[in-house]
């Protein structure tokens, strides 16, 4: 997983994420969107499962390159 994400640059992983967390803005995004109904139970339907899975994905990815960033960063000195 981790070489996966040492391939994909950061900057254009960046885009796409905020891309993505923020599509469509009007009248809400997408994610966020899921995100409630998710958290009110009423994520039922297949199509807005994958439409919470294809937003949330971008964003998964750029947490979790950024995780590795940070945990295998060489100690100062």
């Amino acid at each position: 997983m981790k070489r996966l994400l040492d391939r994909i640059p950061l900057g254009l992983l960046t885009l796409l994420a905020l891309w993505m967390a923020v599509a469509p803005i009007a009248p809400q995004p997408h994610l966020w969107e899921k995100l409630q109904m998710l958290a009110a139970g009423s994520l039922t339907r297949p199509l807005d499962i994958f439409d919470l899975i294809l937003h949330a994905t971008p964003l998964t990815l750029l947490l979790a390159k950024l995780y590795f960033r940070i945990v295998q960063r060489p100690p100062p000195g």
